[in-house]
């Protein structure tokens, strides 16, 4: 049987949004474009856009993220160049709610298996009788993988997975991209018109952090950041402002602020509680099916201080926040790292042992690949990590099945764990940096 098809899902803000109502279409947002105006949402119903009339839709993956990744694994993965391995990239409007992307994967995963079908190969080999895609998502992606899988449950129609720098309990950079409108999430230098999309952005609110004792705070401010209290009053004055400028009931624009900002708290809070309980069994997999790369030894926010200014919360971005420690001798402080974006905390999934966890750091890119190890220093390890070269060899061989004659893959056990004790999903083992 061919390896099943793949399905790359990128990150937040990693698609290319198109506004298709003028003719031709215009491309709102993009690597060079980012239009906050016209991408931004209507406050009346954040389906749609603030500025009608118009038609926005996702276009291509950010060439400079995805390109090379989608490249190699098409080609490792074909082994007779007319039985080609079918790889997908599945762009989404990732500004808005998560169990809203999740189904447009649901719905994508059905048309691929529908088109695999139609391949000779596929259907001399039987692909129709048990249909399957493998996933890979980066950053939000793996989310959102999470999300379909626990909207389908027993009915998902996925083999593997692999997930990289998933924020599985969040990221700091959130926070600072609904405070500022500027963090290692995004592309662009902040403005004003930035803070604004960004608090109107719903899927930004589902990767709000939930680390234990990472948020400090002086008495009678929570320190949850999915309730309302905890969060300064310059977001919902921006959001109000919004309201009044772009809502249909300009005249009462605070209590329908409010209502805006809890809505999205809420539906991030909630979501993010049941893929916390979710298993891979109830969606017919086990630990070997999912295969989870946590980027490290980078300097990453792994707290955030929450100060009182009069009577009302003022979030403390503070340099000492960011730290990595990932080469300390003491395992207790060897967690303070990250990719940049995800802390090395948050990027552990609950549903998988840490054991099975697989760690890389930026100085697994190969001399060779000087253009990623300077972008890298520019736009960041988290961003840039799905161009490295030996994880691109190493979800092949996961997809595959295959060990790893040739030595080519490698990694670094997680925090605490033993190299006799890593258990990472892959045949014959995992080679450490």
């Amino acid at each position: 049987m061919p390896v099943n098809p793949v399905i790359v899902v990128p990150g937040i803000t990693a698609s290319y949004l198109d506004d298709r109502y003028p003719l031709p279409p215009e491309t709102i947002w993009s690597a060079l474009t980012n239009d906050y105006q016209r991408a931004g949402l209507h406050p009346n119903n954040v389906r749609f856009e603030a500025a009608e009339p118009a038609l926005v839709r996702a276009g291509q993956l950010f060439e400079v993220c995805y390109r090379e990744l989608i490249e190699e694994i098409r080609h490792d993965l074909t082994e007779e160049q007319d039985a080609p391995v079918p790889v997908y990239p599945f762009a989404y409007d990732w500004r808005q709610p998560l169990e809203s992307i999740a189904f447009q994967l649901a719905e994508f995963i059905d048309e691929v298996i529908d088109r695999t079908t139609l391949m000779r190969h596929y259907d001399k080999a039987g692909y129709g009788d048990e249909p399957k895609v493998n996933l890979v998502g980066h950053s939000m992606g793996g989310l959102v993988i999470l999300t379909h899988l626990h909207q389908k449950r027993a009915q998902a129609k996925v083999g593997k997975v692999a997930s990289l720098a998933t924020p599985f309990r969040g990221s700091f950079e959130s926070v600072i991209k609904v405070t500022t409108g500027t963090a290692n999430l995004g592309t662009a230098a902040p403005s004003s018109r930035e803070r604004e999309a960004a608090r109107m952005t719903p899927a930004l609110y589902y990767l709000l952090p939930d680390l234990p004792n990472a948020v400090t705070v002086p008495g009678n401010i929570p320190s949850d950041l999915f309730n309302p209290a905890a969060w300064q009053p310059s977001v919902i004055d921006t959001i109000e402002q919004y309201v009044r400028l772009h809502g249909l009931t300009p005249k009462k624009p605070r209590p329908q602020a409010t209502a805006l900002f809890e809505g999205f708290l809420k539906g991030a809070k909630d979501l993010r509680a049941k893929l916390k309980a979710f298993k891979l069994s109830d969606a017919g997999l086990g630990v070997e099916d999912w295969l989870c790369i946590a980027g490290v030894d980078t300097e990453t926010r792994v707290r955030l201080k929450i100060i009182r200014k009069g009577s009302a919360p003022e979030f403390e971005f503070n340099s000492i926040d960011r730290q990595n420690l990932w080469g300390d001798p003491n395992d207790v402080l060897r967690h303070q790292t990250g990719d940049g974006t995800v802390p090395y905390d948050a990027a552990l999934p609950h549903f998988l042992p840490v054991e099975k966890v697989v760690c890389v750091s930026p100085e697994d890119y190969g001399y060779w690949e000087l253009q990623d190890i300077a972008t890298t220093k520019l736009a960041g390890f988290h961003g840039i990590l799905p161009n490295m070269n030996m994880l691109h060899r190493l979800i092949v061989r996961y997809f595959k099945g295959a060990p790893d004659r040739r030595h080519n893959t490698w990694g670094r056990p997680p925090v605490g764990v033993s190299k006799d004790d890593w258990r990472p999903p892959l045949v014959g083992g995992l080679d450490t940096a």
